[in-house]
């Protein structure tokens, strides 16, 4: 079970609070001796949908501190990190994207969340309660973590909501690092140490719904299911050759995942 999260730690911008066929459209179906020690998750789209609360409580934060009620307008979110889009936004506002000002967004952002997120109609993505049981079940179980663009605290809000953190052993998050792609190497870095020893890509499986959770899977050689539960549909998907390709989890088993 992921610990209690810290409010306030570093980042590389400053501080911030706390197809329908299996195993498409990768080159070929994968089967392989080594046994998968590590399954990563992203949130949202891929275990969760939170009815938008997040960009709402992003809108409600530039509308608040900021005084710019249109904040959201022209960024896009999907497979984002928390910092990066707010960075965006700074940038675009000609604001300072200094320590200071990420404190004055995450701050309220996170009590804003909590609070739009009680009152949106939300619902957990198809399979995912099964996949996880599948996932525990297994005769060697992976460790299962989390590889999210959310901060932290974020992430545990929204999760607590489907009262799914308590799942997860570990996650690496936007507070880790504003990229992606460093953040897939930060749950590599953070299972080795759980773990004692370095894992190989072949022993991860990173599960997400957009082209960018395909891309930061592939930075840490890992292999990938997509699931088109996001925003991304199945065609969006398919030129990014996950190693697997389907609809939503119920699609795949634990054990396709793991061999």
């Amino acid at each position: 079970m992921l610990g209690a999260t810290s409010r306030a730690v570093k980042h590389s911008g400053g501080v911030v609070m706390p197809a329908t066929q299996r195993c498409q459209p990768g080159s070929e179906s994968i089967s392989s001796s080594d046994m998968v020690r590590l399954v990563l998750f992203d949130i949202d789209g891929t275990l969760v949908h939170t009815g938008g609360a997040g960009i709402k409580a992003f809108a409600r934060v530039f509308a608040t501190e900021f005084n710019l009620p249109n904040g959201v307008e022209g960024i896009k979110f999907a497979g984002r990190t928390d910092v990066n889009l707010v960075r965006e936004f700074f940038l675009r506002h000609d604001i300072t994207p200094n320590a200071e000002n990420f404190r004055r967004f995450f701050e309220p952002y996170v009590f804003w969340l909590d609070h739009i997120l009680a009152q949106s109609h939300t619902e957990a993505c198809p399979g995912v309660a099964q996949m996880l049981r599948a996932l525990r079940a297994l005769p060697q179980p992976p460790m299962i973590g989390l590889l999210t663009g959310n901060i932290q605290l974020g992430a545990e809000i929204k999760l607590r909501h489907f009262d799914l953190w308590r799942e997860f052993e570990l996650g690496a998050f936007a507070d880790d690092h504003e990229e992606r792609d460093q953040i897939a190497h930060a749950a590599r870095r953070r299972a080795n140490r759980v773990l004692k020893r370095e894992l190989r890509g072949e022993e991860i499986v990173v599960i997400g719904d957009t082209p960018l959770d395909i891309r930061c899977g592939r930075a840490i050689g890992a292999k990938v299911l997509a699931v088109a539960t996001g925003g991304a549909t199945l065609d969006d998907l398919r030129p990014h050759k996950a190693d697997w390709l389907v609809d939503n989890l119920a699609e795949v088993t634990a054990r396709e995942l793991c061999a």
